[in-house]
């Protein structure tokens, strides 16, 4: 098996990678590992808005899902690192089923955070690539 890393860009957003020095998704073993996504627009601020800033991270989350040849269905497990959860979470709940898919859910793991660099919210995943053995 190949440990070399292959590294997925969504259209229209390398420069932004580049800029801040790392990678928004790798594949690796049948794996998709994808970086920790937040409500940025392609400057790289943040979307105005609580349900608007969550609503495009998962669509950020979506574009390297799909770069990839996979989709949300595929993702096997979740981290949310969220700002002030309290405050966040009933617009989260709110906005996941737009995103979530059917049963069974993935695993998800959320923490509670102090700072995300101005956003409120940061998804991140790993998904198991289409065609990939179990």
């Amino acid at each position: 098996m190949s440990n070399v890393r292959q590294v997925v860009f969504p259209a229209g957003r390398q420069a932004l990678y580049e800029k801040n020095r790392y990678s928004p998704a790798i594949r690796a073993n049948g794996f998709l590992f994808v970086s920790g996504q937040v409500g940025s627009r392609e400057d790289g601020s943040p979307e105005p808005g609580l349900e608007a800033q969550i609503r495009r991270a998962f669509d950020n989350l979506n574009a390297i899902l799909s770069a990839a040849g996979c989709s949300f269905d595929h993702v096997i497990d979740v981290t949310l690192f969220i700002v002030n959860p309290e405050a966040v979470l009933d617009t989260l709940w709110k906005v996941l089923p737009d995103y979530w898919g059917e049963a069974p859910h993935p695993a998800l793991t959320a923490v509670g955070v102090t700072w995300l660099y101005g956003f409120d919210l940061e998804i991140k995943v790993v998904a198991r690539l289409p065609g990939a053995r179990p």
